[in-house]
């Protein structure tokens, strides 16, 4: 993986296809329509996402929990609390204060996603419909408490068989948290378009192209491998880890995808285009690592760029190894994005 200058053409709804595979929740693509219009940001695309998804969970029923509450009551259930009801004067009053287990909604889950959607209406360039959309479905979100949203907070949430629905909208509800920033000010939302991270853009790329190749290929096992470099010496610990983007077996052939974002996938020197020698370099010691881990089985490798300003498919033997250099036009509808990542193996 890598990253170099921003790329903007990629158009909202291709990144947010890209998220639904980097969540390993590919089917979520069809949310949208693949041949409608682009959104105009990616929060407007999320939003109406998330709208989607959450209409479609207060239809099933939020999800609840026992959780924990502490409380003054003439009825007597669950642990007496005698130390706190001796200090309030309680048992004069006929009460005690008690300790008992509450079948509830108002827990972190629906709280996280209560707050995104309040943040959500306070972005100024988010339009108007999804505004309305969003204010009508906090209704269903009134008896949830309000909390400030951290990254830790997404850590804690505990995901099993009764709420794995809640997966996806929480990952929406995160990527929504690390990007917006409050303006002191206006009090309204400010986005930080993660899409024009270059670092975020390039983990997503990788995360990408594994995910859609795991889903793809199922039996192609896509992963990331650490291989070993085969040194001597003393302090080991000292030698950098050599870790492939992608590892995956096809048709009975090993792949090494090495994902690059780049603008201009490759170089100039004395006006003529050249392969980058720093990414060759680099794929060629995966290779070779991998050859002698395998006892001279010998893989394919695979430089993986998105197209922008140039396509190209350019295939090589080296030292026994096939190497493609290949891009793929994250700009073109969701299908041509499909058969460019299967072509790459053939």
């Amino acid at each position: 993986m890598d990253s170099s200058v921003n790329i903007t053409k990629v158009p909202i709804k291709n990144i947010y296809f890209m998220l639904a595979y980097a969540w390993d929740h590919p089917h979520e693509k069809n949310v949208i329509d693949v041949y409608g219009e682009d959104e105009k940001d990616i929060i407007n695309l999320l939003s109406k996402v998330l709208i989607l998804k959450v209409k479609s969970l207060v239809k099933r029923g939020l999800y609840k929990e026992y959780k924990p509450l502490k409380e003054e009551s003439g009825i007597i259930r669950g642990k007496l609390l005698f130390k706190e009801s001796f200090e309030s004067f309680s048992y004069k009053k006929g009460k005690m204060h008690i300790e008992h287990e509450e079948f509830t909604l108002d827990i972190l889950h629906n709280q996280l996603i209560k707050e995104t959607m309040l943040q959500l209406c306070m972005y100024k360039e988010l339009e108007r419909e999804y505004y309305e959309d969003l204010k009508r479905l906090l209704m269903y979100f009134r008896s949830i408490s309000r909390i400030e949203l951290r990254p830790n907070y997404f850590e804690q949430i505990k995901l099993h068989r009764n709420n794995q629905h809640y997966r996806f909208i929480l990952n929406i509800c995160q990527l929504v948290s690390e990007n917006v920033l409050l303006h002191e000010g206006s009090g309204r939302l400010i986005f930080n378009d993660f899409s024009r991270d270059h670092m975020k853009m390039a983990k997503l790329f990788e995360a990408f192209v594994k995910s859609f190749y795991r889903h793809e290929y199922p039996e192609s096992r896509a992963r990331s491998e650490s291989l070993d470099w085969g040194a001597i010496g003393e302090k080991i610990e000292h030698v950098p880890q050599m870790r492939t983007d992608i590892s995956m077996d096809v048709f009975e052939q090993k792949y090494i995808i090495d994902t690059k974002f780049y603008e201009h996938g490759l170089a100039e020197n004395r006006s003529k285009e050249i392969v980058r020698s720093g990414h060759l370099y680099q794929l060629y010691a995966y290779l070779e690592n991998d050859k002698r881990k395998r006892n001279g089985d010998t893989a394919v490798g695979i430089l993986l760029y998105p197209r922008v300003y140039q396509s190209f498919q350019l295939h090589y033997e080296i030292q026994g190894f096939h190497i493609k250099i290949c891009s793929v036009d994250l700009a073109k509808n969701w299908k041509s994005i499909e058969a460019e990542l299967k072509e790459i193996l053939e």
